[in-house]
């Protein structure tokens, strides 16, 4: 379950993907594959969520991992780099970024 808490001794990623409305529910279809079957039983992994705007033009995620390395040896893999490719076909373009949680409120 990820937790969004300013010291948090692991490595948060956000995903955008930059998507259309006619391929939308394919790129989430993936997506939920990818985490169902392969990055979540994967060293270091946290927990995730997948948000899609109103319009179905963008898909934003966020995962947390134990440490950054954890996430970027899963970006390695033969599995994910294919299925990186085939989520590259749905989407205009993707874009992870790693962050650290500088303040939270609520």
């Amino acid at each position: 379950m990820p937790s969004i808490a300013k010291n948090a001794q692991l490595q948060t990623v956000i995903t955008t993907f930059e998507t259309t409305p006619g391929t939308c529910q394919d790129l989430m279809d993936a997506l939920e594959d990818a985490y169902q079957s392969f990055i979540s039983k994967q060293p270091g992994f946290i927990g995730a969520g997948l948000h899609v705007n109103d319009a179905q033009t963008r898909i934003a995620n966020y995962s947390q991992w134990q440490q950054r390395e954890d996430f970027q040896a899963m970006l390695r893999t033969p599995e994910m780099r294919d299925r990186n490719r085939r989520i590259n076909d749905l989407c205009k373009s993707f874009e992870p970024v790693m962050y650290d949680v500088v303040e939270s409120f609520g």
